[in-house]
Parts: C-alpha cells; structure tokens; sequence
C-alpha cells in the first residue's frame, strides 16, 4: 500500500472480536467495504495467536477481491504469516518491538496519545498514526480522552498521516473535521450500528463532502 494510497485514505474500519456479536467476519466485511471503508484493522486481543490467524485469513480473503488492505492489531507473528498489509502497534509493544521483527511488514501503524509521541512516531518512520482516544469510549475503557485539542496539534505538526480515533460518531464527526483531522477510525459506531453497511457509507459521506 504505498504512502499515497494511505494519504488518500479516510475511513479505517474494524474487525474487532469484541463487537462480532456472532456475526460471520466475512460477512461484517463485505460490508464495510460496501460502504467506503479504505483499510480494515483485525483487533482480537482476548483470541489466541492461531484464533488471531484464522479471523484475520477470513478477513483477508474478502478483502482481497476489493484490494482493501487489511492491518492486524498488535500480533506482528499474525501479520506476517497471513500475508496482511500492515500492523498496528500500541506504545507498549512498539517500545517492546525490534526493528528486524517488522522486516516483513509492509505498513506499521503506532498508537499515539500525545503530540511529543506522535513526533517519535514520525521520526521513528512508521507509515500512520493513531491519534487518541479523542472522546471516551467503551473500546479503550480507563483510558482518558484527549480531546479535541491534540487533533489540532499534530494537525499543524505532523506531516504523517494520522487517524482520529476513540468514541468518533456521526454526530461528533464535525467538530473532529473541524478541529483537523481528514481521517477518522471508528469502531463500535458502525459495528454496533443496526446496518453496518450504512453507517459506514455515511461515514464516508461526511468525511469527503
């Protein structure tokens, strides 16, 4: 995926084993991308290594046909042996993470909470940042927001591309837009949605209009 298609990116969607409800991942797929989705990240951080593996091939297969890259969230193992896009890392495991373990990723992602860390970020040469939580969320439980005001920091910061994350709904979403950021993920608002496929295509709607 190079640095212009990632550029170019808007909507980050999820997997994320905690919201499946039940449902197929293939399925929740298939939706996502029917609705504008430009990435998909595979979050199962309570699954076993080869559980990890086996969602994130269901995942991959679908996107595949639409060239949607798919990015899984901290298991770099998983990454590499399911053939995924990228990995996105926490500070925790990025600290804990030597440069030759990621010789076979193609796009690394780092989770940022503050502008000092979305600066390392950018001279340690990741592809993308996180930047969050922007509001609190049930996702990212005990973790305090951020706000608003870091989205405009590392707006007139950071040249990297960088994704406003945490608690990002559609009625939330203008003031996000407004504070700086053009790329937004977002989790439970369109997995908990009643149609998955909608809430991501208005998502999509807003964010390039």
């Amino acid at each position: 995926m190079p640095r212009t298609r990632l550029a170019n990116s808007r909507l980050y969607g999820f997997i994320d084993a905690a919201y499946l409800d039940g449902r197929p991942a293939r399925e929740l797929t298939r939706y996502l991308i029917a609705g504008g989705v430009d990435l998909i990240q595979v979050r199962a951080k309570e699954y076993t290594h080869a559980k990890r593996v086996a969602l994130a091939l269901e995942v991959i297969g679908e996107a595949y046909v639409s060239r949607v890259p798919v990015i899984i969230n901290d298991d770099i193992a998983a990454a590499v042996e399911t053939g995924a896009d990228g990995v996105h890392l926490g500070q925790e495991d990025w600290a804990a993470t030597h440069r030759e373990q990621l010789a076979g990723v193609r796009i690394v992602g780092l989770s940022t909470h503050s502008l000092e860390q979305a600066r390392q970020a950018e001279r340690a040469g990741v592809d993308y940042i996180g930047v969050g939580p922007v509001f609190s969320t049930n996702t990212k439980p005990g973790v305090p927001a951020v706000g608003l005001q870091l989205i405009t920091a590392v707006a007139g910061a950071v040249k990297l591309p960088f994704f406003a994350i945490g608690g990002i709904t559609l009625h939330n979403l203008g003031p996000v837009k407004a504070a700086g950021a053009t790329r937004v993920a977002v989790v439970s608002a369109i997995l908990r949605a009643p149609d998955v496929q909608r809430a991501a295509a208005q998502f999509k709607e807003q964010l390039t209009s």
